[in-house]
């Protein structure tokens, strides 16, 4: 008996931060287009709103405010250090507390939203 081989993987082209979350908004209206209530989007990924939690560190952390603007830094440098805040090693006096409020997945979503607003001007 011959046996087939199977066709090579294809990988997937890498997406930048902003053009991730318009895929995941698109497919998510697909979704509610197509059976409504039976699948529920994350809330703000339809209408562009920040995730939960998102608005809360603008007090501190808009243009011109105490601690600098988060709009516009790497994605990456956002969940840094709201690990390093959750987990102790990067000292705080507030941060820290507000970091354990949030889930891996919530920081995820913060940091990817701020990263893609841009700075504010």
């Amino acid at each position: 008996m011959r046996r087939m081989r199977a066709a090579p993987a294809l990988a997937a082209p890498a997406l930048s931060a902003p053009a991730l979350a318009r895929v995941a908004a698109l497919l998510c209206a697909l979704a509610a287009a197509l059976m409504g209530p039976l699948l529920p989007c994350p809330a703000g990924a339809v209408e562009g709103r920040p995730p939960p939690g998102a608005a809360a560190c603008t007090g501190c952390h808009a243009a011109g405010a105490a601690m600098g603007p988060l709009a516009g830094r790497p994605e990456a440098e956002i969940v840094a250090a709201l690990a390093d805040y959750r987990s102790g090693a990067r000292p705080a006096s507030v941060m820290n507390r507000i970091a354990k409020g949030f889930t891996e997945g919530e920081s995820r979503a913060i940091a990817a939203y701020f990263a893609q607003i841009g700075p504010e001007r």
